[in-house]
């Protein structure tokens, strides 16, 4: 596995905002995945982590499996969520998701899991990913903290 780069400012990975998660994600190529322990302040209900919250990290974790498998960042157009069971604050959980589909590099189709770590599945998504315009990526390139180009190198096959 190796560790995807990560920037300043995403409520999700930017190692300089103050309120946000502060996670790193690895990949193996293909697979994305990250450890999450949510804090208390993540609760809905008591003892219960928000929905909202974990969809943002499903989305997240489906953003960084489409640029892997294509090498272009994506906007969500779509994401559907299934809570099975209730994440609770201080549980320890694996986050993982694929690219399932490129749709001639116009719709990207993802795919992701949570899971605490017997392995039960605790919520599952899937979205639809529109391509962020490569001219549009150079602005956002520069919050990414250390170099992030091995990630958008071309490759053949890549576009798979």
């Amino acid at each position: 596995m190796r560790e995807l780069p990560h920037t300043r400012c995403c409520f999700v990975c930017g190692e300089s905002n103050p309120i946000g998660l502060n996670l790193r994600f690895e990949t193996d190529g293909r697979k994305v995945q990250t450890r999450f322990v949510a804090r208390a302040e993540h609760a809905g209900f008591k003892q219960t982590v928000h929905g909202g919250l974990i969809a943002t990290l499903l989305d997240e974790i489906m953003v960084w499996a489409c640029a892997v498998q294509t090498k272009r960042f994506a906007f969500c157009a779509e994401l559907n969520v299934r809570f099975v069971h209730p994440l609770r604050p201080k549980e320890v959980v694996i986050a993982a998701g694929e690219l399932a589909e490129n749709r001639g590099d116009r719709i990207f189709d993802a795919r992701a899991e949570l899971r605490d770590q017997t392995g039960r599945l605790l919520a599952s998504a899937t979205g639809k990913y529109l391509p962020i315009k490569e001219g549009d990526t150079a602005d956002m390139a520069t919050d990414f903290v250390g170099d992030a180009r091995w990630v958008f190198e071309t490759t053949e096959g890549a576009k798979g």
